[in-house]
């Protein structure tokens, strides 16, 4: 966008010369083709002739060449002597990783590309109604779509009407942290626990209490001691010790927080990714106090590109919702709404899911066997069976900030519990997802070297 002014001394020919002039040292590269004269003209409201005396002066000074019967072109040889005469940059270079165990990253490949383009070519029809505004809450069609997902397979008992949908997990935080304020003040979130969650709250102001964890999940005792009126868990799978959150346990969280009058966030992390045994019933199913509400994401089960998660809300908090905002529209586009609903009225999600569990529990099991191979009786899994990553432990003494430093020498990316989640917990969060089987191999028979030297 280039700012011009007719009331300015300075002639709007000069003026374009020199926001062009601007734009290509710092946005062109050589070779790179300008917008014709005819489109800056229209653009800006200009005459022909004020835009063709501003290219005039750019291609008589060398900055750009006319090429016949194509247009205008950033000059090489402009570009070569401003990148000679450019201060070089003090940036330090990008650290480049021969293995990355991120803990949270799938396979390109594995994502149904194919099918995705053919269903997103049919979701924008005739139908399509380009001349309204969107559901605010998100489609309806994809929120009945997930309404029957969740019913079956959670055992989340709700309404397409009490579903959200938003551009992702902090989309949704941030909507209840904004939506909870005028009435509650202390947000309690498992210690450790995923700190995002907590940083959002944070932003908003709330007072954070940190609640422990212990074998059955988020503490009861550590709960009644705090003032936690929002608590935030993540009770299929708790982040990051894998802790599973058993029945009974789950009915005196739901009756101590009815107490208080207190909304319990329900993050159904990694439930779709189970392993070794069936996925646990969400939270919500038992809720008979209208007090919990339910998120989830497709990051891990579809994609994290597509950006799209969503809320169930409890009547109360709907409610609220409509009333604040009924000026809100889902981030999430349009098509890929539309899309993401066929992808699943026609079974593929239900398809998808299925392969992928047993594709990444033959990673699972391999990450799993090749690290006992590898580092023996140096090391105990802390987590397993379900996610995108294995959680290990040092049995003996262990040097961690040397483990850091020859981790970055021999060019393999770890991700540590603590730095991740607080408190004293800490792990090696291996991740298999993104790797293929011979990068597992490979990159654990390396990282086999960094753990021994880090061990004292």
């Amino acid at each position: 966008m280039y700012i011009l002014d007719e009331k300015s001394k300075i002639p709007l020919h000069l003026q374009l010369y020199n926001e062009l002039k601007n734009n290509i040292s710092t946005n062109y590269q050589a070779g790179d083709k300008l917008p014709s004269i005819r489109k800056v003209a229209t653009l800006y409201n200009l005459s022909k002739t004020t835009v063709e005396s501003a290219y005039s002066q750019l291609y008589a000074e060398g900055y750009i060449e006319s090429r016949p019967k194509s247009g205008y072109y950033v000059s090489e040889l402009y570009f070569d002597a401003f990148k000679s005469n450019a201060p070089q940059s003090s940036t330090p270079k990008t650290q480049i990783y021969r293995y990355d165990f991120f803990p949270a990253q799938l396979c390109a490949k594995d994502f149904p590309l194919k099918t995705w383009k053919r269903l997103a070519t049919k979701a924008l029809d005739d139908s399509t109604d380009f001349g309204s505004y969107p559901d605010g809450q998100g489609e309806l069609v994809l929120r009945e779509q997930i309404d029957k997902y969740l019913m079956a397979s959670r055992g989340v008992v709700c309404t397409a009407e009490q579903i959200v949908i938003t551009s992702g997990f902090i989309d949704s935080m941030r909507l209840l942290a904004s939506l909870l304020k005028k009435t509650h003040t202390h947000f309690g979130i498992e210690h450790p626990g995923y700190r995002i969650a907590r940083k959002v709250f944070d932003e908003f102001g709330y007072h954070i209490d940190y609640i422990d964890v212990d074998d059955k999940g988020v503490s009861l005792q550590s709960i009644k001691q705090s003032k936690a009126q929002i608590l935030y868990i993540t009770p299929s799978h708790q982040y990051p010790t894998g802790v599973s959150m058993p029945i009974t346990h789950r009915h005196k969280l739901l009756e101590l927080m009815h107490q208080r009058k207190g909304l319990i966030i329900e993050d159904d992390y990694d439930s779709e990714l189970r392993y070794t045994t069936r996925p646990i019933p969400a939270l919500q199913g038992l809720d008979k106090y209208d007090s919990v509400a339910y998120l989830g994401t497709f990051a891990k089960s579809l994609s994290p590109a597509i950006r799209v998660g969503y809320m169930v809300l409890p009547q109360w908090l709907l409610t609220r919702y409509k009333e604040s905002y009924d000026a809100h529209f889902a981030k999430v586009s349009l098509s890929t709404q539309l899309t993401l609903s066929r992808f699943m009225a026609e079974g593929h999600y239900d398809r998808h899911i299925r392969k992928m569990r047993t594709l990444n529990r033959k990673k699972h099991n391999l990450m799993r066997d090749t690290l006992k191979a590898t580092l023996g009786d140096s090391m105990q899994i802390v987590t397993e069976g379900g996610g995108l990553a294995i959680l290990i432990h040092p049995t003996v003494p262990f040097d961690w900030e040397k483990f850091k430093s020859l981790a970055e020498e021999a060019h393999i990316k770890i991700y540590l519990a603590k730095e991740r989640c607080g408190g004293e917990f800490e792990a090696v969060r291996m991740g298999f997802g993104g790797l293929s089987e011979e990068e597992i191999l490979e990159g654990v028979k390396v990282f086999g070297g960094v753990w021994r030297g880090a061990m004292v």
